[in-house]
């Protein structure tokens, strides 16, 4: 019988370029609906890829901060999201969605 042995996944061994990155964050955001948290996640799984101590460096913040706030389980601030988007030479945008009828 042979033993066939399973990684976990893991999506930030699969992010090369900054595209594939942005890409990912894209896709992440239009899943998440309200899910801050999942967002945050997207973001260490972003930081991971990239480097998380050079993270550190550009956003001033401590890696064991970083881990907890982009693991998915913490609750960053938005200054600290917005810290970490420019820090990982990424860019918010911005555009209107289907209408809401209420």
């Amino acid at each position: 019988m042979t033993t066939v042995k399973l990684r976990k996944w893991d999506s930030a061994e699969h992010l090369k370029t900054d595209e594939d990155m942005a890409l990912y964050l894209e896709a992440c955001i239009e899943e998440a609906g309200d899910d801050a948290a999942f967002i945050a996640k997207a973001l260490g799984t972003i930081a991971r890829a990239k480097g998380m101590a050079q993270l550190a460096r550009d956003t001033g913040l401590g890696r064991e901060s970083l881990y907890k706030a982009l693991s998915g389980e913490g609750n960053p601030s938005f200054a600290t999201i917005l810290k970490v988007i420019q820090a990982l030479g990424l860019r918010l945008h911005v555009e209107a969605g289907a209408a809401h009828t209420h």
